[in-house]
């Protein structure tokens, strides 16, 4: 039977699927809380990590949160936003 986590999560079911698969709890948040009708099934049209400039990809580090990324290379870059 699927835990209830409370109102602050909408899909309990696919929030325990994701953290089974070692989602983190932000990013499992962030996915069992989706408008599943608004948002793609799978992929989006965004360039690959690999495409994007050292620039794009330190604002979106930035963007989401990444701590240290003003000492980190394009690789350690791509790396961490992966891994978020």
């Amino acid at each position: 039977m699927t835990k209830n986590h409370g109102s602050h999560i909408k899909n309990d079911e696919q929030y325990e699927a994701l953290r089974d698969q070692g989602y983190s709890k932000e990013k499992s948040a962030r996915i069992a809380n989706s408008d599943s009708h608004k948002t793609g099934k799978k992929g989006g049209k965004s360039a690959q990590y690999e495409d994007r400039s050292k620039e794009e990809l330190y604002n979106k580090a930035k963007e989401v949160g990444i701590e240290g990324r003003s000492k980190m290379n394009k690789k350690e870059l791509i790396d961490a936003l992966r891994h978020h």
